[in-house]
């Protein structure tokens, strides 16, 4: 992000970094909002079907930002709904390059390295066979710029080098223009199936996903060097490999600007932390169920100091994988993780550590869940209809467009 005005910063390194969710959805919406899902109402993943999004009454941090006069841009995965006024055009965004939603939701003519493997998407003349061999009929993934789709199915092996192009480009025109300036790039990388320019193929000791993590280097590192020619002495770059809720009130505060009224937040300010003048953060954390066992948004996990307590476990059924089977904890199950980082053995509830810290733990999950109680909260509509899934050309059967082959 470029401000008008940035003080001095040195490098912060955050180790200990968490996610507002485990799904593409729910994280971006938290992302945006600076609020949880039970606040603002985006608890599951959006469908290629999806009629909506992230509520319309959500104010996004590229709403707040725009008003304070930057120029705004979201380049990659948007998956916050994209029918109607659920499109980022209509979320604060002047300029939108990339895909309504996740790579593996639609089939590709470069489907890259997936588990299990997805054939390509099938043309007119081979549906039959592709039908034999299983592979997916479902509507292509297309790629958008602001409201257009100008390819379908997308070209995954070149699509990061043209999210770079796209960033550049659009760095260099908020300099021309003189307006500071909001850039939210969030690639492809590194979801299935991975894909990559040729040019990387084989160039880790890690295989596909080694090829795949060194393009988002080579990518991350081209847009830093426009940031670096054009804006070194007053931008902030924030790369994060998970959405973190406070990077929502922080940007919000540098930008001088103020937080949306009448609703309250679980982003806090890290303003002074960034510039090294507090190692004060969060107290307690809370992991909603997003995918796994238990009822979307419901928060039945939480992270205090150093303590994690899960009063549900299951297996996680939103990633084609086995489903464990779902288990209730009452008293919860808790680990320290100075300890015990790989969560492997819980506390013994009759050793005095876990009586100590258990009363803590629970009030502080009553105070989280009276406060989403008694707050102006979102309600996202999770309706499907098939009229509403991108399509370029809607008598093909994957909506073609742009096919030079």
């Amino acid at each position: 992000m470029g401000m008008k005005n940035m003080k001095k910063m040195a490098v912060a390194k955050f180790e200990d970094f968490h996610a507002a969710a485990s799904t593409c959805s729910p994280s971006r919406a938290s992302l945006l909002t600076g609020r949880l899902g039970l606040r603002n109402g985006v608890t599951h993943n959006f469908a290629v079907n999806s009629v909506a999004g992230l509520p319309l009454n959500e104010t996004t941090l590229a709403e707040v930002l725009k008003q304070a006069n930057y120029s705004t841009a979201i380049i990659g995965k948007w998956h916050l709904g994209h029918h109607g006024y659920y499109h980022p055009n209509f979320r604060g965004f002047d300029y939108y390059f990339g895909i309504p939603y996740s790579n593996d939701m639609g089939c590709t003519d470069d489907p890259g390295y997936n588990v299990p493997p997805c054939l390509p998407c099938p043309r007119d003349s081979d549906i039959q066979s592709c039908r034999r061999n299983t592979c997916t009929t479902g509507v292509a993934v297309p790629l958008l710029e602001n409201q257009m789709i100008i390819e379908q199915p997308v070209n995954l092996s070149s699509l990061a080098e043209r999210y770079a192009e796209k960033a550049i480009q659009f760095i260099q025109k908020a300099r021309e223009s003189l307006h500071p300036f909001f850039l939210y790039f969030a690639p492809a990388h590194m979801h299935v199936p991975l894909q990559y320019n040729s040019r990387f193929a084989n160039t880790s000791k890690r295989g596909p996903y080694g090829d795949s993590l060194r393009e988002l280097d080579h990518v991350i590192g081209q847009i830093l060097e426009a940031v670096n020619t054009d804006f070194h002495k007053n931008t902030l770059v924030w790369f994060a490999g998970t959405y973190a809720l406070d990077i929502f009130s922080t940007l919000i505060s540098l930008a001088n600007a103020s937080l949306p009224p009448n609703r309250r937040y679980d982003s806090l300010d890290i303003t002074e932390v960034l510039f090294g003048q507090s190692d004060y953060g969060h107290q307690a954390l809370f992991h909603p169920n997003s995918g796994a066992a238990g009822r979307f948004g419901n928060l039945q996990t939480i992270r205090l100091k150093q303590y994690k307590a899960f009063y549900l476990t299951g297996g996680a059924r939103a990633c084609k994988g086995k489903e464990g089977p779902e288990q209730q904890h009452d008293p919860p199950l808790i680990f320290n993780l100075l300890n015990d980082t790989a969560e492997f053995l819980p506390l013994d509830p009759a050793t005095p550590e876990y009586r100590a810290v258990l009363p803590q733990i629970k009030v502080t999950l009553n105070n989280v869940l009276l406060d989403i109680s008694t707050d102006n909260i979102s309600l996202a509509d999770y309706s499907h209809d098939p009229s509403v899934i991108p399509c370029c050309q809607p008598k093909h059967v994957v909506c073609r467009c742009q096919d030079k082959a």
